[in-house]
């Protein structure tokens, strides 16, 4: 059925991509779907849309399934980016001369920083139009590809916090976004959003700290209930108190990873590790095949570097947080810490805690004050 004139594109063709893109199409909103590559979208293109099946079932017929952004962001309302955080500059830097006036850009999820990051880039790359860009704390679906043109929901969370950058346009935003998905709930802000990423506890801890069995096994254990023993629980739990110390000093209540894992997953413990083993929702779960995966390649990036760097700002220590990217950097040999997410890629640079602050809740940005260019 017609849903009043509001349209989505959904940018990435990936598993999570594909599960938005379908889902929505079966609630009956028009749909255009943006890849880089046109061969993983040919057989959408072929068949039309994409088979949906798990805890939702049908086949999403979709409007559009091409590599031309100017077709596909024209006469959207809404902008679903769906691509692992490391490619939110390429993303941004791509569909800059084709945005419009009024639309809303959603990144899901954001990680840490996603949305100061994308407008950033946006600005540097040229892009006139009044939009708004916003995160979404995680993402909607547990969902993989399971063959061509087709996609299972394994689940789908009870809700997703989400913020505009500005906060003055959350409630438009959740607005919007609840006639397609009442799971979506308002944030504070998009600090708030940043800094309540759980996968920046949950994954690079784990893999790291479990680097010698992935390499020796291919991945074959269970990540979770298996790989978080009662030490590598210990140190998540330090990486998650500095974590929540951060987003103390924005003016952030957090909630702590074992808080999450009640809200999200109805499941606790006396501890970290017993809330984990007690999650029958992380049961089956293998752990990554191989070091190389987004575990690391994007949450340390995306999730701890701009986390430590936001800390540091602070005036904070982050013993934990700055290990772990050590570890990483060196595991893999890559220079996370000045290819990441930092300060001055989100345009963060030269602000001060409470500047940041102001720029998230009420849009009023100290260089702009001043007359200096954002871009």
């Amino acid at each position: 059925m017609p849903q009043n004139g509001l349209r989505f594109a959904v940018i990435g063709a990936g598993h999570g991509g594909q599960a938005i893109a379908a889902y929505l199409a079966l609630r009956g909103f028009p749909v255009h779907l943006l890849n880089r590559t046109f061969d993983r979208i040919r057989p959408i293109a072929e068949e039309g849309g994409i088979t949906l099946d798990g805890v939702a079932s049908g086949f999403g017929r979709i409007r559009l399934a091409t590599t031309d952004a100017a077709q596909a962001l024209a006469g959207v309302s809404v902008i679903m980016v769906v691509v692992p955080a490391t490619a939110h500059r390429l993303v941004a830097r791509w569909i800059a001369p084709h945005l419009r006036d009024g639309q809303f850009i959603v990144l899901n999820p954001g990680r840490t920083g996603g949305a100061f990051e994308f407008e950033y880039t946006l600005g540097r790359a040229g892009c006139a139009a009044d939009v708004t860009v916003a995160e979404a704390q995680t993402f909607l679906f547990a969902s993989r590809i399971v063959g061509p043109a087709r996609v299972r929901i394994y689940g789908i969370k009870r809700q997703v916090p989400v913020a505009a950058l500005p906060a003055l346009h959350t409630p438009e935003l959740v607005r919007m976004l609840q006639r397609a998905f009442p799971q979506f709930v308002p944030a504070p802000s998009v600090l708030a959003t940043s800094f309540d990423n759980v996968g920046a506890i949950l994954h690079p801890g784990p893999t790291l700290l479990n680097a010698a069995r992935i390499e020796s096994t291919g991945g074959d254990f269970d990540y979770y209930h298996e790989g978080v023993s009662p030490s590598v629980a210990a140190v998540l739990e330090q990486l998650d108190a500095e974590r929540l110390r951060v987003a103390r000093a924005y003016g952030v209540r957090a909630v702590s990873t074992r808080r999450w894992l009640r809200l999200a997953y109805g499941v606790d413990g006396a501890s970290l590790y017993e809330a984990i083993q007690n999650n029958p929702g992380y049961r089956g779960i293998q752990a990554p095949a191989s070091l190389r995966h987004r575990y690391l390649t994007e949450d340390v990036p995306a999730s701890l570097v701009p986390l430590a760097a936001f800390g540091r700002l602070a005036g904070l220590e982050m013993p934990v947080c700055s290990m772990l990217i050590q570890l990483a950097e060196r595991v893999l040999g890559r220079d996370f810490t000045t290819a990441g997410r930092t300060l001055e890629r989100m345009g963060l640079g030269g602000l001060q805690v409470d500047d940041i602050i102001r720029w998230a809740t009420t849009g009023v940005h100290p260089q702009a004050a001043a007359g200096d260019s954002l871009s």
